[in-house]
C-alpha cells in the first residue's frame, strides 16, 4: 500500500524527523511506500499533488495543527502523536490499514487552534502543548541572538557588554567595533525572547487574536523586570482572556472586526494592567531574588544545582523540564556573569550525555540491545556531539525504567562536576562543536565524559541485569534467550 505522512513536533527539531525516519523504516520493512512532509523548523518540502492523490491513506504524527490539511480531504485520515510514530509505527500502519478499508464519508475540518489540543484532553496536556508552542518560536531567537553573544565576547570579551552604543561610536576598523556590534545585535535579538514567548503561547492557547496581547504583555513584563516567569504568565493570562472573550456572544453585524480589533484592544488592555498592577512586581521581586541567589552560588551550593540541571535536562529528553533548564540559563547569557555562563556550560554538557550515553552503550554491548538500537545509537553519536537530548528518546521508549534513571544519573555527575570546574559557556547551543567558545573546555569535556561513562554503565548493568534472568529463565524452560 501506498502512504503519505506529515510529522511535526512543537520545537521542530529533533521529534519531527525522527518520526519521519521511523516511520520510513517501517514502511520499508512492510513492504509498503510512504512519503513524509517534516513540518519542522527547517522548513518542509511539500508533499506533491500525485502522491497525495495516490496514496491510500494518510498519517497524520503532529503536536501541532497540520498545516495545508484542506490538501487531504477525501483521504482517509489516521492522527497520534508525533511520539507514537516514533515508539509504534507499526501500530500507525495498521491503523491507516484499517482507515483505508474503510469509506470516507466527509472532508476533515480544520482546526481553530494552532497546538494540536483535542477536546477530551487533559489540562495537564492542554497547558504543556501551549508552553512548548511559545518554546518553538523562541528558539530562533535564541539560536541567532545568542551565537552573536558569544562571538562578540570571543572577539571582545566580557567587557563588551561596557561599549557604547554603535549608533553614537563604530570603528569598522578594529574588532572592538565589531565586537560592539555583535553584542548589540544579539542583544537586540534576546530583548525578543520573552514577548515572543508570551506572543505565542497566547497564540497556541486562542489563536491570532491573543497574539497582540501575548506580545504587550510579554514586554510589559520584561518593562517590570520579571523575565522568562513573567512572560509565561502574561502567554498565559493573554490565552485565557481571549478565550474568554470570544465566549461572548456578538450580534452578526460585529463578528468581523472582533478578530482583528477587538480581542486585540481588550485582551492588550487587561493583560497590561494585570501585569502592570497585580502581578507583574511579585513576579520581579522573586526572579530578582532568584538571580542573586544563583549568583552567589559557591561550592556545595552549586554542585547541587548542576545536579539537578542535569536530573532536570535527562528527565524528558527534550521535554518542557528539559526546556524550562534550558530556558533558565539562557536567560542569563546577556549579562555576561560568570555564575550565568557557567550554569550555561552545566546544561549544555549535562543535555549532551543521554544520546552519548546510549549510543556507547549500544556499542560496546551490542547484545544486550536490538538491531534497531544499535542503529539509532550509531545516529546518536552525532546528536549528543550536537547537543539533541532527543536522540536518547528511542532507548528510553523501548525500556524507560532502566535508561531513564541511568541517563538522568549521569546528566546529574556531569551538570555537578562542570559547575565545579567552573566551566562557562558563551553559546546558547551547538554542543562540542562551540568548544572555543567554552571556558575551559578540556575539564569541560572530562565532565561530558566521566557523566557519559557513568551513565552507559548504569545503562549495561541494569540490561545485563535483565539479561542474565532471562537466561536463567530460558534454561529452565528449555527456551532460547532474546536480547
Amino acid at each position: 500500500m501506498k502512504f503519505v505522512a506529515i510529522t511535526a513536533c512543537p520545537t521542530g527539531i529533533a521529534h519531527t524527523y525522527m518520526a519521519a525516519e521511523s516511520l520510513e523504516q517501517t514502511a520499508k520493512a512492510n513492504g509498503d511506500t510512504i512519503v513524509v512532509e517534516t513540518q519542522g523548523s527547517a522548513g518542509s518540502d511539500p508533499l506533491s499533488a500525485e502522491d497525495i492523490a495516490s496514496a491510500d491513506a494518510v498519517i497524520f504524527a503532529a503536536d501541532l495543527a497540520v498545516q495545508g490539511r484542506e490538501r487531504f480531504a477525501g483521504k482517509p485520515i489516521v492522527e497520534a502523536p508525533v511520539k507514537a510514530a516514533i515508539n509504534d509505527a507499526a501500530g500507525l500502519f495498521e491503523r491507516a490499514k484499517a482507515a483505508a478499508r474503510e469509506p470516507v464519508t466527509a472532508a476533515p475540518a480544520t482546526p481553530e487552534l494552532t497546538s494540536k489540543v483535542g477536546a477530551n484532553d487533559k489540562t495537564g496536556t492542554r497547558i504543556r502543548q501551549w508552553l512548548m508552542t511559545g518554546v518553538s518560536y523562541l528558539i530562533p531567537f535564541v539560536a541567532a541572538g545568542g551565537l552573536l553573544i558569544a562571538l562578540s565576547f570571543a572577539l571582545g570579551g566580557y567587557k563588551i557588554v561596557d561599549a557604547p552604543k554603535v549608533t553614537e561610536h563604530f570603528d569598522a576598523g578594529s574588532v572592538a567595533g565589531w565586537a560592539a556590534l555583535m553584542f548589540q545585535i544579539g542583544s537586540a535579538a534576546f530583548d525578543f525572547l520573552v514577548p515572543v514567548l508570551a506572543g505565542f503561547i497566547a497564540f497556541a492557547m486562542a489563536d491570532r487574536p491573543a497574539i497582540a496581547p501575548g506580545f504587550v504583555g510579554g514586554a510589559i513584563a520584561v518593562t517590570v523586570g520579571a523575565g522568562f516567569l513573567g512572560g509565561l504568565v502574561a502567554g498565559l493570562l493573554a490565552g485565557g482572556v481571549v478565550l474568554a472573550l470570544k465566549r461572548i456572544q456578538v450580534p452578526k453585524a460585529m463578528r468581523g472586526i472582533m478578530p482583528v480589533v477587538v480581542y486585540p484592544l481588550l485582551g492588550s488592555i487587561v493583560v497590561g494592567v494585570l501585569m502592570y498592577v497585580v502581578v507583574g512586581k511579585p513576579i520581579a521581586a522573586a526572579t530578582s531574588g532568584l538571580t542573586n541567589w544563583l549568583n552567589s552560588l559557591s561550592g556545595v551550593s552549586a554542585l547541587l544545582l548542576g545536579a539537578l540541571l542535569g536530573l532536570m535536562m535527562a528527565f524528558d529528553m527534550g521535554g518542557p523540564v528539559n526546556k524550562a533548564a534550558y530556558a533558565f540559563a539562557v536567560g542569563g547569557l546577556t549579562t555576561g556573569a560568570t555564575a550565568s555562563l557557567q550554569i550555561m556550560a552545566a546544561v549544555m554538557a549535562a543535555g549532551m550525555v543521554p544520546p552519548l550515553a546510549l549510543a556507547l552503550a549500544s556499542t560496546v554491548r551490542k547484545k544486550l540491545f536490538t538491531e534497531a538500537e544499535r542503529e539509532n545509537g550509531r545516529a546518536a553519536w552525532l546528536l549528543g556531539a550536537s547537543f539533541i537530548t532527543e536522540g536518547a528518546i528511542p532507548f528510553a521508549a523501548a525500556d524507560p525504567f532502566r535508561v531513564i534513571p541511568s541517563i538522568m544519573l549521569g546528566s546529574a555527575v556531569t551538570g555537578s562536576l562542570s559547575m565545579a570546574f567552573g566551566a562557562t559557556l558563551r553559546a546558547p547551543h551547538g554542543g562540542i562543536f562551540v568548544l572555543p567558545l567554552i571556558g575551559s573546555p578540556l575539564l569541560f569535556v572530562l565532565a561530558l565524559v566521566a557523566g557519559t561513562a557513568v551513565a552507559a554503565g548504569s545503562v549495561i548493568l541494569l540490561k545485563q541485569a535483565r539479561f542474565r534472568a532471562s537466561e536463567r529463565s530460558a534454561a529452565v524452560s528449555g527456551q532460547p534467550v532474546s536480547a
